[in-house]
């Protein structure tokens, strides 16, 4: 940062600009948080993608003695990693547009509508995550195992949808509280019916964070592990199972290395990508900002 003094027209020679030109005291406190920050996030994910292509990395070096694309080729080659891959993004997938289905609704109708019991059920909603979520899955779990959905594909689903709650619920009423009523209200002045409005003025303004919204959904609920694990076992395997399962069985930590990067550098990129398209107030917007 560079603080510039007043410059006359007689002065503005460039030797004239770069004498008063005054450096801005450094901001140490600032750049130790940042070092911080960057060490606490940066350097578990990047000992991480090293491990990934390290084939001999011995104690005490420093460095990998070898790197290469062993562990990749074996671990992309196995027909379970695969199985586990397309059977998360179903179950990702489905989880994702059900809770769109039921949730969006919902949020409007907390953020537009005026109704008896309205700020009791949306507290309802969310105080799910008030719990503890370890002991929430089983006391779930001895329900569905007496409607015999332990082990099953719809098991972990429906204890999925219970996860995605806090997210397509809490963001999108926000979002359309955020919508301006303006707007809308204009729409209406001209003719424009309940659904016209909606259509044209309400959902293009809500759209970005409603989009967050389920971002943030999908990448949460494919990556989840504790209702995958108790609810899904031993027949639904999804990538998280299966990358655990090689943490906890392999003697090589290369293996769960591989599978963190391949299923990182993705999810990355989208975050990303839909933070480039959306924009960053959409998530504000979401968490009422």
């Amino acid at each position: 940062m560079t603080d510039l003094a007043p410059l006359s027209p007689f002065d503005a020679s460039p030797t004239a600009v770069e004498r008063i030109v005054r450096r801005a005291p450094l901001d140490w406190t600032g750049i130790a948080f940042l070092v911080g920050l960057a060490v606490v996030i940066l350097l578990p994910l990047i000992v991480t993608a090293v491990w990934a292509f390290a084939e001999i990395w011995r104690f005490p070096a420093i460095l990998p003695q070898r790197m290469g694309l062993g562990y990749w080729q074996d671990t992309l080659t196995r027909n379970d990693v695969w199985q586990a891959l397309w059977l998360s993004l179903s179950i990702t997938t489905t989880v994702t547009v059900i809770s769109a289905a039921i949730c969006f609704p919902a949020a409007y109708a907390f953020a537009r509508l005026d109704f008896p019991g309205r700020n009791l059920l949306f507290l309802a909603f969310l105080s799910v995550q008030a719990f503890p979520k370890f002991g929430l899955i089983v006391a779930t779990a001895t329900i569905f195992l007496t409607l015999h959905l332990v082990g099953t594909f719809w098991g972990v689903v429906l204890i999925q949808l219970v996860g995605t709650l806090l997210y397509m619920i809490w963001i999108p009423v926000s979002a359309f509280q955020g919508v301006d009523r303006r707007l809308e209200e204009a729409a209406r002045d001209v003719g424009a019916g309940p659904m016209r409005v909606f259509w044209s003025i309400t959902l293009p303004q809500a759209l970005p964070t409603l989009f967050a919204a389920l971002l943030i959904t999908f990448v949460n609920t494919f990556y989840e592990t504790d209702a995958a694990w108790l609810i899904g076992l031993p027949n639904v395997r999804t990538m998280p199972m299966v990358m655990i399962s090689f943490i906890n069985n392999a003697l090589e930590v290369q293996y769960g290395a591989v599978l963190f990067v391949f299923l990182w550098v993705p999810s990355f990129l989208l975050m990303l990508a839909a933070r480039r398209v959306m924009g960053a107030d959409a998530f504000a917007k979401g968490l009422g900002g």
